[in-house]
């Protein structure tokens, strides 16, 4: 029987698109306890592939994959090249769902609970505005031709207010960095990165850590950008990336901004 797995959260980094598929990553935290004599885990990352065609059906994007919460069922595979597969292990996606955000949910329950409230109210008052309908619909008519040209006056003055405040500059467009991996935002100091105990704790796999200085050696740059928090620059992902460039001495790396929530 082959091996299942689950993953639910939301992408930790950008999304990459290749010929037929695409590629993000995801992490989730390990037990808080540990049975005697073993040693806790923290976390662990993964590099989830999916179908374009699966994963244009979910309606996500770039920008929102990063901020909505999904479900990932398939299976676990180590034979991914380590250009593609930054993460501990990847995943082959057989099932991508969208989860169901937790105040959508509340606002659709409350509305159902009003939508009879109000079916009832406004049968019982039916036979009560009949006898009145005829007196206001003629109010109405009169009341509605002055309201009417009273609205046009308004918007004309409107208008000619608000057209120099809905003038907006152009926003820059953004411009990929040179000779920086893909998906960069930002070229940080190394020594402005701040890491978490539980990564000092771990040691990334050797051979994939060499894979990636070779990598470097080659190109003159780290195959993907760290993953930090936008404001402390503390290192949310890529700890691996983070040994290559300190091992190689690096005086600036890569980073895409994670913001909190």
């Amino acid at each position: 029987m082959p091996h299942k797995i689950t993953l639910t959260g939301s992408a930790t980094g950008p999304l990459r698109e290749y010929d037929r598929y695409v590629a993000f990553d995801m992490r989730e935290k390990g037990s808080p306890s540990a049975p005697k004599g073993l040693k806790k885990s923290t976390f662990i990352s993964y590099t989830v592939f999916v179908a374009k065609k699966a994963f244009n059906k979910t309606g996500l994007t770039k920008k929102s994959i990063m901020h909505e919460k999904i479900l990932i069922q398939g299976e676990p595979t180590l034979d991914i090249p380590i250009d593609e597969c930054p993460g501990e292990v990847g995943v082959i996606c057989f099932q991508i769902t969208v989860l169901p955000n937790k105040n959508d949910k509340e606002k659709n329950q409350s509305d159902a609970k009003k939508e009879p409230k109000q079916e009832a109210s406004a049968s019982s008052e039916a036979p009560q505005k009949t006898e009145s309908k005829k007196q206001e619909e003629e109010q109405a008519s009169v009341s509605q031709s002055v309201a009417k040209e009273d609205k046009k006056a308004e918007a004309v003055q409107s208008e000619v207010k608000e057209t120099p405040v809905q003038e907006k500059k152009a926003e820059p467009q953004k411009k990929q960095m040179p000779n920086q991996p893909k998906g960069t935002q930002d070229v940080l100091s190394f020594d402005e990165i701040i890491v978490p105990e539980e990564f000092l704790r771990t040691r990334p796999n050797p051979e994939k850590t060499q894979k990636v200085i070779d990598f470097v050696k080659r190109t003159g740059r780290l195959d993907e950008p760290l993953t930090i928090e936008k404001d402390s620059k503390v290192l949310k992902d890529g700890y691996r990336r983070y040994v290559v460039a300190k091992t190689i001495k690096m005086d600036k790396v890569p980073v895409v901004y994670e913001y909190q929530k």
